[in-house]
């Protein structure tokens, strides 16, 4: 895991010092206009917000405005794993040493920028990450709630539209709203994100269409998380050199059905037929890391422990679908009172570019949430998620499965203190790999502040 640096404590300082008249106008008139409008908040009220709705925000636009925001989690962690099919005492199947202690703070930086009547920019960088030793760009994009332009057809056309524009968080299913995010850890009731993780930065735009609780959307991007104009190589399995776009789509229904109850469905397709050799990224697309710190990662031999940047991923699984990918998810969310269901189910097919053939992978989740209190600022749930995939070179399908009890505390709407007991086990991996009969488990705590 990676030190910070005097630059990094200098960076966070500073903002901090920036913060403060915000946290200290949380609850003032004035931080109504500070805010950009068509905006997923920060804090609390963020929570449960999927695509920004397109209900006339009343905020006036006299000008340009700039509103800073953070997001900083400190981690505790006390997991143990083992892998005893795979013969742990072996130098070849051994484990990293795991003991409990504290993680490196995470923290992000958010920009907002109003830059016209319905025109904001948003900036995200990632300030502190396990994946990277240096401030990075998340990605930033403009949106367009209104466009400059006059005639009854446009101002029609934008009371149900929204055009996103930008290197931007793929709009790719629903579980990516409620992930871990580096130092953004609020909106996610659990410490970690699924274990196929479905999350990628690409180069492109979004058209929504939103009316009366239906909404549908079309994406287009290059389908990397990077911009690339080198050209692709040949393989002996695969000699298209093509690099296709990435097209996506979703569509379903966001509604109240009464006072306190809301139900929302939605359904995802991801589809890249031939990106570069290597470039496809959409369950590896992520620059800050997992948050469950050095699990079920092999120790090389000869007793040297790998570099933080190459076990950024523990706990996660990658099906390593690199050059082409076909990929479906269904999500169905229900609150009725304080009471939270949140269900996924994922399917996906795809290759590498030394394959010839599609493998599969499949993964399901469930979360049941209750929220209480005077301001459902209290909070206590169960995940269960699940896995089954093919990976390249193997023969048969392996299984991967978690189980989470999660509890957490909002202090204000922007401190959330919270805590999590997590089992996850690894099933039918060959007895030559080391994670056959792989198992991690214990505890998680984290403090978090967003705003």
């Amino acid at each position: 895991m990676k030190k910070l640096t005097s630059f990094h404590n200098l960076q966070i300082a500073l903002l901090l010092l920036c913060a403060l008249p915000f946290v200290s106008m949380a609850q003032t008139e004035k931080e109504f206009y500070l805010r950009p409008s068509y905006w997923r908040a920060y804090d609390q009220k963020g929570i449960n917000v999927f695509e920004t709705n397109k209900v006339a925000d009343v905020i006036p636009f006299e000008g340009p405005r700039i509103r800073f925001g953070a997001g900083f989690t400190q981690q505790f962690q006390h997991l143990k794993h083992e892998n005893k099919t795979a013969l742990n005492n072996t130098t070849t199947a051994r484990l990293y040493p795991l003991n409990g202690g504290f993680m490196t703070a995470q923290a992000n930086l958010f920009t907002d920028v109003q830059l016209g009547d319905g025109i904001r920019l948003s900036l995200t960088t990632y300030l502190s990450a396990r994946h990277h030793n240096e401030a990075w760009v998340k990605g930033g994009y403009i949106q367009f709630d209104k466009v400059p332009f006059k005639g009854k057809f446009w101002d029609d056309f934008m009371k149900i539209a929204t055009i996103k524009i930008g290197h931007m968080e793929v709009n790719y299913g629903d579980a990516h709203f409620r992930r871990s995010d580096g130092g953004q850890t609020l909106y996610n009731p659990f410490m970690e994100s699924y274990i196929m993780d479905a999350f990628a930065t690409e180069i492109g735009g979004e058209i929504y269409l939103q009316k009366n609780g239906l909404f549908g959307m079309v994406g287009l991007t290059n389908g990397m998380i990077k911009g690339n104009v080198d050209s692709t190589y040949k393989t002996d399995q695969d000699d298209n050199t093509k690099r296709s776009p990435s097209i996506y789509l979703k569509g379903g229904i966001d509604k109240m059905v009464s006072d306190n109850v809301r139900v929302r469905f939605s359904g995802s397709f991801y589809h890249n037929s031939s990106s570069a050799a290597s470039g496809l990224t959409l369950y590896g697309g992520d620059r800050t890391g997992s948050n469950y710190q050095n699990v079920m990662e092999k120790a090389p031999a000869g007793g040297a422990l790998p570099a933080s940047t190459a076990i950024a991923f523990s706990g996660r699984f990658n099906p390593g679908f690199s050059k082409k990918v076909d990929a479906l998810m269904f999500n169905g969310f229900l609150k009725a009172g304080g009471l939270e269901l949140f269900g996924t189910y994922e399917t996906a097919k795809g290759r590498t570019k030394t394959e010839t053939t599609d493998r599969k992978a499949s993964q399901y989740a469930a979360d049941v949430i209750y929220r209480f209190g005077s301001s459902e600022n209290l909070f206590m749930g169960v995940r269960y998620n699940g896995v089954t995939a093919r990976l390249a070179g193997f023969t048969d399908d392996v299984k991967l499965n978690r189980f989470a009890i999660a509890g957490g505390w909002f202090v204000t709407k922007n401190i959330l203190m919270k805590g999590e007991y997590v089992v996850q086990q690894y099933k039918d991996f060959p007895t030559s790999d080391y994670r056959s009969g792989g198992k991690f488990n214990g505890y998680v705590i984290e403090a978090v502040v967003g705003f």
